[in-house]
């Protein structure tokens, strides 16, 4: 009986094969000895495949690895300590956890959990240095003197445009001179069309979608180009911006 059942799983086997593991390898962490022996590494790789399941083995900077953390300029600066700034970078192809690990690291968890370790009471890690990203000031090159004809016939109605129309506004709309102040006023311009209440009676050509049959303009419809836009776009940027004032001061 007992030849009959080893007989009956021997023809199974041969029948669908082996049953393949399911459980991934782990992902290889290359790291330096002087970083291992902060204790770092202990205390962090627990606390993500607790997390996620994902195991993580730490192998020597030489050896075949799926991501390694450096001291030197390449990769993604991840945490700063003690005396340098430590990068993580893919060096192997393949392991999809080893996404998983990088995103996690490079994260705001992972960098809380880094600067959460302690040694004596005293943390050794702190977050990695941030870029000085340098400010492009937006230039504008349409035609500005056409930009004022257009921003007299297509905005007028609405907001003040120049220093001759100040009283033909509507009170509740901010005149161009306030926009101007405002710090992303080049945002608000280039997606005005988007922006309530626009959509309802504006169209730029090749950009918006027709109003619907149902619900047409409720005045005359604002219509232009993206080239008028570049123009209006162009006079805004030489206006003076109206002084508004110090900020709101709370208590």
């Amino acid at each position: 009986m007992r030849r009959l059942a080893a007989s009956f799983c021997l023809a199974v086997l041969a029948a669908f094969g082996p049953v393949p593991a399911t459980a991934q390898d782990a992902v290889r962490l290359a790291a330096p000895q002087s970083l291992v022996q902060t204790g770092l590494m202990e205390y962090v790789l627990p606390r993500f495949s607790l997390k996620t399941g994902v195991r993580v083995e730490i192998v020597a900077p030489d050896a075949k690895a799926d991501l390694a953390l450096t001291n030197q300029s390449a990769g993604t600066p991840v945490f700063r300590g003690p005396g340098a700034t430590w990068s993580l970078m893919r060096v192997g192809e393949g392991h999809e956890d080893a996404a998983r690990f990088a995103e996690w690291l490079s994260g705001e968890i992972g960098l809380r959990t880094v600067t959460s370790y302690e040694v004596d009471g005293t943390a050794l890690f702190t977050p990695p240095p941030v870029k000085e990203q340098k400010v492009v000031e937006a230039s504008f090159d349409g035609d500005a003197v056409l930009g004022r004809k257009l921003s007299g016939d297509l905005c007028g109605r609405c907001h003040t445009v120049t220093e001759d129309d100040r009283m033909s506004d509507i009170g509740s709309t901010p005149s161009f001179f306030v926009l101007r102040a405002m710090p992303d006023w080049g945002r608000r311009f280039q997606s005005f069309y988007a922006l309530n209440p626009h959509p309802a009676f504006t169209q730029v050509d090749e950009v918006t979608p027709p109003f619907p049959m149902d619900r047409p303009s409720p005045i005359i419809p604002v219509e232009m180009t993206l080239d008028d836009l570049d123009a209006i776009l162009a006079y805004v940027s030489a206006l003076t911006p109206a002084d508004l004032g110090a900020p709101i001061q709370h208590q």
